[in-house]
């Protein structure tokens, strides 16, 4: 009888998704991701949109939103006094989540409100997800505008970018959501990886995204947004090797040589002050392997291998 009801469960809410956004002070960018939204060819079933203590105008844009469509909702929290990301990021998430009942949503996507996306994103992310089972989570590519032409921000292929981080439900309960600290949107793929499942992003015109503030900066600048990478990969349990591996690749990355050399200081800087990393031994033991097959064999050859080692079946 159990496995008949979760079957109805199942076939009752195919297709439905629910978006959480949680934003903080985004009227310079958020119209665009509202309209955008707005425009899709498959409308979420719910959105639940968490400011999280924003002074300027964006309670009042949400409010005209709302006005209009019934599917949009608004979950204010208080004025921390200042931005916070990574875990505050994830805390005014689970703000939202916990207004909902998942069981209710096959897909839930964490989407933030500087971001301009094509009209048929979410429709072709749901496609791909029917085509493979084992996709647990996915996304498109973000693209800035430097100059007046579009520039790739040059994320891997084998994660879901944190913006736009779509999951199926069941899989994201699996994994236990999302960590509440910086490399959160890193953890969760390593984790599905580990389960058997993919975490992937695909570079297609029709899921390119703009993405209005540059991925790695901070309230603070540009330099302090890499040294927190930096640190976030310290925290996830990456290794020394990886980081001087990644701080060579960014060298043609603006700010040139100086932001790998921010990333590579902010991994440092954590190891020297003796910081605590992700409490999972297993996790961190997983991650410097795949690591070490990536430097020696590439990214692609090191999923492939995973995948064959930690796949498991799916019904």
């Amino acid at each position: 009888m159990k496995n008949t009801n979760t079957q109805k469960l199942s076939t009752a809410n195919r297709g439905r998704y629910v978006l959480i956004s949680p934003c903080r002070n985004e009227a310079s960018y958020m119209r665009q991701t509202l309209d955008t939204v707005v425009a899709q060819s498959r409308q979420p079933t719910l959105w639940v949109i968490v400011d999280d203590g924003s002074t300027d105008e964006t309670a009042a844009i949400l409010q005209d939103y709302c006005r209009l469509h019934d599917w949009i909702r608004v979950v204010t929290r208080a004025d921390r006094g200042h931005r916070a990301v990574g875990p505050g990021v994830i805390d005014a998430f689970y703000a939202g989540y916990q207004t909902i009942n998942p069981d209710d949503f096959e897909y839930l996507c964490k989407l933030d409100l500087d971001l301009h996306l094509p009209p048929r994103y979410f429709e072709i992310l749901m496609q791909r997800m029917v085509a493979d089972p084992l996709i647990a989570t996915c996304s498109g590519k973000a693209y800035v505008n430097e100059d007046g032409r579009l520039a790739s921000e040059r994320h891997g292929d084998e994660t879901s970018l944190g913006m736009t981080k779509f999951y199926r439900v069941e899989r994201f309960q699996a994994i236990g959501g999302f960590v509440r600290e910086v490399m959160w949107d890193g953890i969760d793929c390593h984790r599905c990886r580990m389960l058997g499942w993919k975490a992937l992003s695909w570079d297609e015109p029709d899921l390119r995204f703009v993405h209005l503030r540059p991925m790695g900066s901070s309230q603070v600048g540009i330099y302090t947004g890499r040294m927190r990478h930096g640190y976030g990969q310290y925290f996830m349990g990456s290794s020394l090797w990886w980081m001087l591996a990644t701080a060579v690749f960014r060298v043609t990355e603006k700010p040139y040589v100086l932001g790998g050399l921010a990333i590579l200081w902010g991994w440092i800087n954590g190891a020297l002050q003796g910081k605590p990393r992700y409490d999972d031994p297993a996790f961190r033991k997983f991650l410097q392997g795949y690591q070490m097959n990536a430097l020696l064999y590439g990214k692609r050859k090191a999923i492939e291998n995973i995948q064959r080692e930690y796949s498991v079946a799916q019904k």
